[in-house]
């Protein structure tokens, strides 16, 4: 499955759009705080890699999941939260956080009025994405037939939907698909977390 991360902010934060963001966070320099579910996730990569592309300082705020920070973006103690599409979605719907963006190369099929960052930010894209693994030593005829059903699953359409109304997309894959998929993340967070300096807790 794959999914999108969102940014959202609090209502009461001056900004519409992610143009708008970027210059109220350069506007005000080490001030405006970006909440994440913690240090080295993939909201707090999102940020980190926003603030690299944009040129922009803002103050990592990172939580023990996404509840805690979810609920100080709420009571506006938080000003940018990089979030879950599925932890965020009806907050979004309510009126009581905005959205600016989805994290993912296209729009959300959920969210379908909010742009992407890379509409914004030319070559932006973070997806979070989730597979199923096997031990290294599985004989082939059980990782293909394990691939055969997982994708046989995805392509059911009431889990189709519910992906979608969570923010979501079914992502089937063959085995070298996903081996490829995980160089390449690797390879780009590896390159982020080294130019934004994280470092684990």
């Amino acid at each position: 499955m794959r999914a999108a991360n969102v940014i959202d902010v609090h209502p009461s934060v001056p900004v519409n759009s992610v143009p708008e963001l970027i210059a109220y966070a350069k506007a005000n320099p080490g001030k405006v705080t970006m909440g994440s579910s913690g240090v080295g996730t993939s909201p707090h990569l999102s940020g980190e890699l926003f603030k690299l592309m944009t040129g922009v300082d803002m103050l990592h705020v990172p939580y023990r999941g996404n509840a805690p920070a979810l609920t100080d973006l709420l009571a506006g103690q938080l000003q940018v939260l990089f979030d879950s599409i599925s932890s965020s979605i009806e907050h979004i719907r309510s009126g009581k956080v905005r959205a600016l963006a989805v994290t993912t190369a296209t729009r959300v099929p959920s969210l379908p009025d909010v742009p992407t960052v890379g509409e914004f930010v030319p070559g932006y894209e973070v997806s979070v994405w989730f597979s199923v693994s096997a031990p290294r030593n599985t004989p082939p005829e059980i990782i293909a037939t394990l691939n055969r059903e997982i994708n046989a699953g995805l392509a059911d359409p009431k889990l189709k939907a519910r992906l979608v109304e969570l923010g979501g997309a079914p992502m089937p894959m063959t085995p070298a698909e996903l081996g490829k998929l995980i160089a390449d993340d690797v390879a780009k967070w590896a390159r982020v977390i080294q130019a934004a300096n994280v470092k684990p807790e």
